[in-house]
């Protein structure tokens, strides 16, 4: 059986990823914690990649940037070794 592996470059980043947008959108955190109906800490630790969120927030912050959900997970991540 195989052990479930976080990908903590993957999570954060998508969670910086997040971030560039809300601030391109002219958005607080508070803002889209609060249209996401999420708490403020848990938008702040999924931008800085300390939580691996669900698909659910996910396509929720997606829908309040007005873009598909896969477009917050269009990342581009180092591979290890390089």
């Amino acid at each position: 059986m195989k052990k479930y592996t976080r990908n903590d470059q993957f999570i954060k980043a998508v969670g910086k990823k997040i971030r560039e947008i809300r601030k391109e959108k002219g958005l607080s955190q508070q803002k889209l914690a609060d249209l996401c109906n999420l708490e403020l800490s848990q938008i702040n630790r999924i931008e800085l990649g300390v939580i691996n969120t669900g698909i659910s927030h996910i396509s929720t912050i997606a829908e309040i940037f007005e873009i598909r959900p896969m477009e917050l997970l269009e990342v581009e991540i180092k591979k290890k070794g390089k």
